[in-house]
């Protein structure tokens, strides 16, 4: 009986440990991220950070390489041209 309770207790302890070193992170880390964007500091925040970025992305002179750029020019063609036969 002194065994099977030992081992029970490991097996629990060795549990709670991998829960909290795999999925107990990740979790914690959402929940962060959620806490952050429920209060209005946090949204604040997050709307500075993402006009920071704006701002130095439009101060870049191109944002796409031209090999970027050709493989979207075509991509939007053909939507276009998609667009043109489903009409007709």
């Amino acid at each position: 009986m002194k065994s099977f309770f030992y081992k029970l207790v490991l097996i629990i302890i060795s549990t709670i440990i991998v829960y909290k070193l795999t999925i107990g992170e990740q979790i914690n880390s959402v929940i962060n991220q959620i806490e952050l964007f429920s209060t209005k500091e946090g949204r604040k925040e997050s709307i500075n950070k993402v006009r920071k970025e704006i701002k130095r992305a439009t101060e870049k002179e191109n944002y796409l390489s031209k090999e970027d750029a050709i493989l979207i020019n075509n991509f939007i063609n053909k939507i276009i041209n998609e667009l043109k036969q489903a009409k007709n």
